[in-house]
């Protein structure tokens, strides 16, 4: 098994064109949802194939590339900001009738949020995000998927890939101006209205509050991983984040729009 760079390791193995992904009670959910997805003809998401002996869920390798922190020329290019929207806007389409099916049915990681219109993928950020060459060309790691609103998912899809982070954090972009353009360029190629930006940023800093909470949360239940990320203080830098988006929030409202 050649075992495969990211957040987790040693814990996500490829075997051919298989990947080994540790599982947990939404699996099965996720599985439901990516085999409807490709159905209707989306099939820009993992194939699942089951689990193995030992748990774990199997689903097809996607090939080409994805950039972790820091990013990579090709994930930082407009041309992959663009085709993410893209990406996302018909991954979003594909999931609107797979909230017909039993919805009460499936078990999710995270909770719903209200009003449901589609489901979320929870963390649309470019190290989820295959590319090939500048092309986003598929989406991976399905675990925190939900149902939610558009606005939701496109929050947190805008804080990863302006991204607005503040002027101190090593992963930013440029100056407040070139987070503006390019978030207002990824929500022009999603086609999300003009109109309804104005709450973008609320929505941005509840969702990263939300983020710090579930961290709390689950260090406090001794969830080892969470444990380690707040002793390495991942959580102050969202911290950071939220406070840098209340203070700029006027200048991204209006640049939005």
């Amino acid at each position: 098994m050649e075992y495969l760079q990211g957040g987790r390791e040693n814990k996500i193995g490829r075997v051919d064109n298989a990947v080994h992904r540790p599982s947990g009670p939404w699996t099965r959910s996720v599985h439901a949802l990516l085999r409807h997805v490709r159905a209707v003809g989306f099939t820009a998401v993992p194939e699942p194939l089951g689990f193995d002996d030992a748990g774990n869920e199997i689903v097809t390798f996607l090939e080409g590339e994805v950039s972790n922190y820091p990013l990579s020329a090709a994930a930082t290019s407009e041309e992959a900001l663009v085709s993410a929207a893209r990406l996302l806007r018909a991954y979003h389409e594909a999931t609107r009738a797979f909230l017909a099916q039993n919805p009460e049915s499936h078990t999710w990681l995270l909770p719903s949020q209200t009003p449901i219109e589609v489901i979320c993928h929870g963390d649309f950020a470019p190290y989820n995000v295959v590319l090939n060459g500048r092309q986003a060309v598929g989406i991976i790691d399905f675990d925190t998927a939900h149902p939610g609103p558009r606005i939701w998912d496109i929050a947190y899809a805008l804080y990863r890939w302006a991204p607005f982070t503040n002027q101190q954090n090593p992963d930013r972009l440029g100056d407040l101006d070139t987070q503006i353009g390019r978030a207002r360029l990824f929500s022009d190629a999603y086609g999300f209205p003009a109109a309804q930006r104005h709450n973008l940023v609320d929505v941005m800093i509840l969702r990263l509050e939300t983020l710090v909470n579930y961290m709390q949360t689950e260090a406090a239940k001794g969830n080892e991983a969470f444990i380690a990320n707040l002793a390495d203080g991942h959580h102050l830098l969202y911290l950071a984040d939220i406070a840098y988006l209340g203070e700029k929030r006027p200048l991204i409202d209006r640049g939005l729009q």
